[in-house]
């Protein structure tokens, strides 16, 4: 588990370094022609300078140190500033900035068997310094490989769209948050033991594979065309109906049922029709 350290501020110690240094320096030039044990204190100074040094760290904002003695895993410094640790600690940075993953296109069949392209974008950022450092090789690859691996899942366990599939509940083209939401909880599920928190994953590109695309586009059209003209003809069967009525109940005209039929193979032509209706003026009549 994460351990959180606070060690103490480094501005004394770096003081006491330059002192240290000064002091090298100055017994090292009065003592190299007079004196063999002040080059020998002035030595002793300089490995002192050096080692006091080692333990100085500079932690810029959003960036942390996990520190080890020996292999012994001590804690995780997180505060900024210039801090001292114990010079035999070792250390290993880790940011703790939001990254973005712009994961490649990626071509996998969906629910229905149908090959699609389809890409994310990914915000993430390291949670737990312990498990980045230490439960995986290296995190940011571990991000690629398992959000590819999501991504591939998330694609085959839901059909394009509801077109092979009425009764689907939720669809990659139209699932939009909902599937957002999927895809951000298997990719925490994945992460999490590497320390890995998701901020935002998001679908970038979604397409049918250009082999079927033609054909799915063409049927995606025809599609559209036959519910257009659903509508269009239960229009006009209303307007139909309301036409005749209206003729009947204000006794404008009498009509036989050859007539009827008549009318409403005309009105039904004028009314679904795609071009407009040519008039034609009959000057005998229906049955001459």
């Amino acid at each position: 588990m994460e351990k959180i350290l606070k060690p103490m501020s480094g501005y004394l110690t770096l003081v006491i370094c330059l002192g240290l240094f000064a002091v090298s320096v100055y017994l090292f030039a009065i003592g190299v022609d007079n004196s063999v044990t002040l080059v020998v204190l002035s030595l002793l100074s300089f490995i002192l300078f050096c080692f006091f040094m080692k333990g100085l760290m500079i932690i810029q904002p959003n960036h942390s140190r996990v520190l080890n003695f020996f292999g012994k895993y001590v804690g995780t410094v997180k505060d900024n500033g210039l801090f001292f640790i114990n010079p035999l600690y070792s250390s290993q940075k880790i940011s703790l900035r939001s990254e973005n993953l712009q994961g490649q296109t990626l071509k996998v069949n969906d629910k229905m068997g149908n090959p699609i392209e389809i890409a994310v974008v990914i915000v993430w950022k390291v949670g737990d310094t312990y498990k980045a450092a230490f439960d995986v090789e290296r995190y940011s690859d571990f991000v690629k490989m398992q959000s590819e691996a999501a991504v591939r899942h998330l694609a085959m366990s839901f059909p394009y769209d509801n077109l092979e599939d009425d009764h689907a509940p939720i669809t990659l083209r139209e699932g939009g948050e909902k599937i957002n939401a999927i895809l951000e909880q298997e990719l925490t599920e994945r992460l999490s033991k590497a320390g890995i928190t998701i901020q935002e994953a998001r679908i970038s590109h979604l397409a049918y594979a250009s082999e079927i695309a033609g054909a799915m586009l063409q049927r995606q059209q025809a599609t559209a065309i036959v519910a257009a003209r659903t509508k269009i003809v239960e229009g006009a069967v209303g307007m139909v109906d309301l036409a005749l009525k209206k003729l009947s109940e204000e006794n404008i005209v009498e009509l036989d049922d050859e007539r009827k039929a008549a009318m409403v193979s005309n009105l039904m032509v004028v009314l679904c029709g795609e071009k407009a209706a040519q008039p034609i003026l009959n000057a005998g009549t229906l049955y001459n």
